[in-house]
């Protein structure tokens, strides 16, 4: 069975941290775009950051740059998402994707670019 799992969600305080992973299981990730995005209550899902095959490309929406970072390692089949410096507009459930095989370029956060969902985990900044 193909799955995509995230983990590392929870509560944390405003201006705090949190790792985020992504696990694949049946499947590697090596040779996909793999992305993240986030659903807050009441509202659409949004684009958080992707990461290309290489790990050398990486997009990022503009209410997370400069405050998290996407990386990737294939040896271990995960990708990871730091997220510092939390505000409480992060709060949302987290989902990863990963995107067709093999595809080599830049990645985009669009959802229609992956195929592979996981089930979210929960994010929730609050004090």
């Amino acid at each position: 069975q193909l799955q995509v799992v995230e983990s590392g969600g929870g509560l944390v305080q405003p201006g705090g941290s949190l790792r985020l992973s992504c696990a694949a299981s049946g499947f590697t990730l090596d040779y996909r775009r793999i992305g993240w995005f986030r659903q807050a209550p009441g509202k659409e899902r949004e684009g958080v950051s992707c990461i290309s095959t290489s790990g050398g490309s990486t997009n990022y929406g503009d209410s997370v740059k400069g405050r998290f970072t996407i990386s990737r390692d294939n040896a271990k089949n995960t990708v990871y998402l730091q997220m510092n410096s939390l505000k409480p507009e992060d709060t949302g459930v987290y989902y990863c994707a990963a995107g067709p095989s093999p595809v080599f370029g830049l990645c985009w956060l669009s959802g229609s670019d992956y195929n592979y969902w996981g089930r979210g985990t929960q994010v929730t900044v609050s004090s």
